[in-house]
């Protein structure tokens, strides 16, 4: 299936786990495809996926991740000799700060790349680099990472099976249906008509020190990722004995919180712009294109745009093909915007700025929408 070719790189290989799953063969006269998908956009799909691969669209190239990596590594090392040039006092820990702040986004992006396999032809140097830079350089699992993020691809914006949005119920309430749905449940479990505030001062600044801190080590630890866990005392121990030998106990401590609150913001707001404005609700078994193209938007391209987002300003093309390299999508996005034409499927593409404020308007409107619910008699 579509999910199935879009995932892996090396498909001989993983086709030989399948076999073992297989109990049979569909009968001549059976349709291979279920009801709730639309046959003639799968086929149309199929074949511009067939295109891009002709065009060499999957082909990565490697000196462009070769100097992404260097720069996020100059910034890693420039981040501490500011400090160590220029001592601890108020400036240059602001600057050292927001230094490290650019170099771990960045690093998020890259590691982002490794794990969906786009960045070397061979799946193993991919998950060699990988754990480097997503355990080493940013201090957090990377099968932990692999394990939520395949499945938020797999099924985005849909309830119970997308990791991505297990906020709702419990932080926020999400999307207009199910919003409505908790309200006529009469079920409360935050003030969800002030959520479009009190957002600011929970999800983006505390996402990675609170939740992601505590849960990539729960993880790693029960399912036993010992090689991860291995790799991310690396970055403790590197990032405690560098730093800690220019600041002392409190200041390091607060240096730490601070730069991963800058960067749990950065993230958020990035991560979220693509994903919270738009439908969210239970899995209805669309077909691969109309399951992410109803949970995807896009932000206008431009350089900046390009490395601020990571290139996640293209995440229609990056959810249809998730292996494809970054530096592609603006190649492959007026394919993509043809066949959304021909098939009548909306594709929203919008200015940045305009995408972070659609995160708090659809909070708003989905707080609203719940209150109302729940006070209707």
């Amino acid at each position: 299936q579509d999910a199935f070719v879009a995932f892996h790189v090396d498909k001989v290989l993983v086709s030989k786990y399948l076999k073992l799953l297989q109990i049979g063969e569909l009968a001549p006269d059976q349709p291979s495809i279920e009801p709730t998908k639309n046959e003639m956009l799968v086929k149309d799909f199929r074949e511009l996926r067939a295109a891009v691969e002709r065009m060499g669209l999957l082909e990565p190239n490697q000196l462009f991740f070769f100097l992404h990596l260097a720069h996020i590594l100059l910034l890693d090392t420039a981040a501490w000799l500011i400090l160590f040039y220029f001592g601890t006092s108020l400036m240059p820990f602001i600057v050292s700060l927001v230094v490290l702040t650019i170099s771990q986004v960045q690093a998020s992006w890259l590691q982002h790349d490794l794990g969906h396999l786009s960045v070397f032809r061979k799946t193993k140097w991919n998950h060699l680099l990988h754990k480097f830079v997503m355990c080493h350089l940013i201090g957090a699992s990377a099968k932990w990472w692999t394990l939520l993020h395949s499945r938020h691809h797999a099924k985005p914006n849909c309830f119970q099976k997308d990791p991505d949005i297990d906020m709702h119920p419990f932080l926020f309430t999400l999307g207009t249906k199910l919003s409505v749905e908790l309200g006529i449940k009469k079920k409360k479990y935050m003030p969800y008509n002030h959520q479009h505030r009190y957002f600011f001062i929970t999800l983006p600044p505390l996402l990675f020190p609170t939740y992601f801190h505590c849960h990539t080590f729960y993880i790693a630890y029960t399912k036993g990722y010992w090689v991860d866990l291995a790799w991310m005392l690396t970055f403790y121990i590197r990032f405690f004995f560098t730093y800690g030998s220019l600041l002392e106990i409190k200041s390091l401590l607060a240096y730490y919180f601070i730069f991963r609150m800058l960067e749990s913001s950065w993230f958020v707001w990035v991560s979220q712009m693509n994903h919270i404005p738009m439908d969210i609700y239970y899995d209805t078994n669309l077909d691969w294109v109309s399951t992410q193209l109803q949970a995807t938007c896009n932000v206008e391209q431009s350089l900046f745009n390009d490395w601020f987002t990571g290139h996640l300003n293209f995440q229609i093309e990056h959810h249809l093909f998730p292996t494809m390299p970054r530096h592609n999508y603006w190649k492959v996005a007026p394919l993509v915007k043809s066949l959304c034409a021909r098939h009548g499927l909306e594709y929203q593409c919008k200015p940045l700025l305009t995408a972070f404020a659609d995160i708090v308007h659809s909070l708003k409107n989905s707080g609203d929408l719940w209150l109302d619910a729940y006070l209707h008699k």
